[in-house]
């Protein structure tokens, strides 16, 4: 991790543990927020005004946060709007690294070759990891923020007119319901998996087993009969659980060891996932490759860096 600006440790899953020996995730580090007219948002300082063309995305596709993002970024029309760069899905002893433009793509901006250099070069003395997603502001040279809940609020409303109103991710009339959900999902399933796989005590693998699966069941009855989660109309929370349930089988499942069922069990949750793939702009967030070539790579979980060819996903032909 970086402390003070320099990258002092070989990467590592866990930063800490709570006392039950369970993972706890980073909180982010940039908060700041793109509004129409620069003002200042719920978070950070002001001055971030929605311009076509002064940001830029960092992504890398194995992650689920990072493709909150990326599928905000299409379903609102702003792929023309902020460009975009996805990192190699490997992680390496220094974290996150850039490609050479075959599967992965070089830094255009500064020509890092390290994820951790770019949070350097805004902060010369950021203390944390280096974690995908990154908002960048060309004109300030400097990191907007780096918490995919808050970007992809930014790119359902922060940008205007610059970007397409089919989609409401988060209408003021769902909002409490919305908000509702999304804090009972996230730490149950979205963060569940990773704190089961992350577990270094027995008890705090089955705490978070038990929650994993009691969500999904939950979830496998709300689906049924519905199209998604709040009915005929697709919102974040949906986008929160697709990225997630596109993992389960291919990562979640064997590495994870969250492996009660699969989600090709779930035949709701299996309608659904398909449903939310088929939105025009989504499929192309998605590469089971880098998924299952980044979650392998983590020493911690898999020393030897042996990628399963399998399983076979129901909805590979969608892809």
């Amino acid at each position: 991790m970086l402390v003070d600006g320099k990258w002092s440790a070989d990467w590592q899953p866990v930063q800490a543990k709570d006392a039950k020996g369970g993972f706890v995730r980073q909180a982010s580090q940039f908060r700041n927020w793109v509004t129409p007219n620069g003002s200042p948002g719920p978070t950070g300082e002001g001055g971030f005004k929605a311009e076509a063309g002064r940001y830029h995305l960092y992504v890398a596709l194995i992650c689920p946060w990072a493709s909150r993002t990326l599928i905000a970024r299409a379903l609102k029309g702003l792929r023309e709007v902020v460009t975009v760069s996805v990192l190699e899905p490997e992680l390496t002893d220094q974290g996150w690294r850039f490609g050479d433009g075959s599967d992965a793509d070089p830094d255009p901006l500064h020509g890092a070759t390290w994820l951790h250099e770019v949070y350097s070069r805004a902060d010369p003395h950021v203390t944390g990891r280096a974690t995908v997603p990154v908002l960048w502001d060309r004109a300030r040279d400097l990191v907007v923020n780096n918490e995919s809940a808050d970007i992809v609020r930014m790119f359902d409303a922060g940008f205007g007119a610059l970007a397409d109103d089919a989609f409401q991710l988060r209408p003021e009339a769902l909002r409490a319901e919305i908000d509702a959900l999304n804090d009972r999902i996230y730490p149950a399933l979205n963060n569940g998996v990773y704190r089961a796989g992350f577990a270094t005590t027995q008890v705090a693998y089955e705490e978070a087993f038990a929650q994993v699966f009691a969500m999904l069941d939950e979830l496998e009855a709300r689906l049924s009969g519905r199209d998604y989660l709040f009915g005929d109309r697709l919102t974040e929370t949906d986008i929160r659980l697709f990225v997630t349930l596109v993992r389960f089988d291919a990562a979640y499942h064997g590495l994870f060891k969250c492996n009660l069922r699969r989600l090709a069990d779930y035949p709701a949750l299996s309608r659904f996932l398909e449903r939310v793939l088929a939105v025009p702009g989504v499929r192309e967030t998605v590469s089971i490759d880098h998924i299952k070539r980044g979650y392998y790579s983590v020493r911690a979980l898999n020393p030897l860096g042996i990628v399963p060819l399998g399983p076979a996903l129901p909805f590979a032909h969608l892809l």
